[in-house]
């Protein structure tokens, strides 16, 4: 069976038009780019070819990955349910260790990031949170050490 991987309807359509301008637009930039490195001569000592060939093999392989997430895709329905913690929750959580409160919102690994809180399902925070109440109180095992996160909003 394949992997499932978890997009809100907003995601799900971002990664089709990414898909779509890697397949068509920047696809036919590189395919440009190498026909010109080609016309320059001797392949052997030419950077130029070197680096459009490495930049086409990176293009193919995301490509391949992200038609592979959009095939498997499964579309979460945007929910106000704030009992609990699920994908697609704004999560507001206090660390005891460190006297500090953080938002994360949780999502599908596709949606991910971290410079605004956007965390995936996957992650050590995510899998954890993930269920649970306000009040809570749940371990994080990470790859440094398990430390504890009270769950102190759901949105």
């Amino acid at each position: 069976m394949a992997e499932q991987f978890y997009m809100t309807q907003k995601g799900y359509e971002e990664a089709v038009k990414e898909l779509d301008y890697l397949t068509k637009v920047k696809r036919a930039q590189i395919v440009e780019r190498i026909q010109e490195a080609r016309s320059h001569g001797d392949l052997s000592e030419n950077a130029e070819y070197d680096a459009a060939r490495n930049e086409q093999a990176a293009n193919e392989g995301e490509i391949a990955e992200l038609d592979y997430k959009i095939k498997n895709a499964v579309i979460i329905e945007e929910s106000d349910d704030t009992s609990a913690v699920h994908i697609g929750s704004a999560v507001t959580v206090f660390d005891e260790e460190l006297g500090e409160e953080e938002t994360y919102t949780i999502m599908g690994t596709t949606e991910v990031d971290a410079m605004h809180n956007v965390i995936s399902n996957e992650s050590p925070v995510g899998a954890a949170l993930l269920r649970h109440k306000k009040g809570d109180v749940v371990t994080v095992k990470a790859p440094d050490g398990d430390y504890k996160l009270k769950i102190l909003k759901i949105n």
